[in-house]
């Protein structure tokens, strides 16, 4: 095991756009406190002689590679040239795909960027994506009920980064801000196929966006809009909205749009198992 002080040099490489690899290289980062990475990236490396930059790369700041290459040609090269430098070259994918071989009893295809094919998914992320820009912030309500989702909030409950991390997932998400003073849409009371979800935060914390919201804006700081009482008075009133439609309610003040959109998700699914049961 090798000590290391100051930053920690770290090779992603991939043949494809790197996305994985870079959610599990951040992922795993933030487990070791303190520890900051200077991220090297190769992405879209097919051939050997891309390779062979990538270990002159690795030559010129030595540290840990992280690796998704399904070429085992490509692959091994990499894994030769780090026992030679003494540094390891981890395999993200090699388990899973064990894994998944030797359940499913076949032989991953072993082509790079597959998961990024324009397929039957990908446009239907596509759709979804479209489905959700149309119908931010109670836009287009005539057709809410084609959305698979639909969070409800005040304003500055992260509605829109949720539903827009969500739509890129391949769900149709909409969402409809709580204005005081104004009803709820008819159309948001009565549909009856999407999952409508509450979000709420702490008022104390609402203030505060809402305040530097204004401030990029070149906005007046003086409204019930900022106002902690006012705004305390509203986020009770969208509980008590919540409760009385039966709406599950989640609260985001202390989450990430990734936590909040994958406990959404969760709910969906149980959701979605709880019809597939009746039936």
């Amino acid at each position: 095991m090798m000590a290391t002080e100051g930053p920690v040099h770290l090779h992603l490489v991939s043949d494809s756009t790197g996305e994985t690899i870079h959610q599990v290289a951040r992922a795993c980062l933030v487990q070791f406190e303190g520890v900051k990475a200077i991220e090297h990236t190769w992405f879209l490396v097919r051939t050997p002689a891309h390779v062979d930059k990538v270990i002159a790369g690795i030559e010129a700041h030595p540290g840990p590679v992280l690796v998704t290459l399904v070429d085992p040609h490509l692959h091994s090269k990499l894994e030769a040239a780090g026992r030679a430098l003494k540094v390891p070259v981890i395999s993200v994918l090699d388990p899973v795909l064990g894994a998944l071989h030797h359940y499913l009893g076949k032989k991953a295809r072993g082509r790079p960027g597959r998961q990024h094919e324009m397929d039957a998914a990908y446009f239907s992320r596509i759709e979804a994506m479209q489905f959700t820009l149309m119908h931010d912030d109670g836009q287009h309500l005539h057709d809410i009920d084609l959305a698979d989702i639909v969070l409800v909030g005040v304003s500055r409950t992260s509605k829109t980064p949720t539903c827009l991390y969500i739509a890129n997932r391949g769900f149709k998400v909409a969402n409809v801000p709580l204005v005081p003073g104004i009803s709820l849409p008819r159309e948001l009371t009565t549909a009856t196929h999407p999952l409508i979800v509450g979000l709420t935060n702490d008022p104390n914390r609402l203030v505060q966006i809402r305040r530097n919201r204004l401030l990029m804006l070149n906005q007046g700081s003086e409204s019930d809009y900022i106002n902690l009482d006012e705004v305390r008075r509203e986020v009770t009133e969208a509980r008590r909205l919540f409760e009385r439609q039966g709406w599950p309610v989640i609260d985001v003040t202390r989450r990430s749009i990734e936590e909040t959109a994958t406990e959404i998700l969760q709910i969906y699914q149980d959701r979605k198992d709880s019809d597939i049961d009746r039936d």
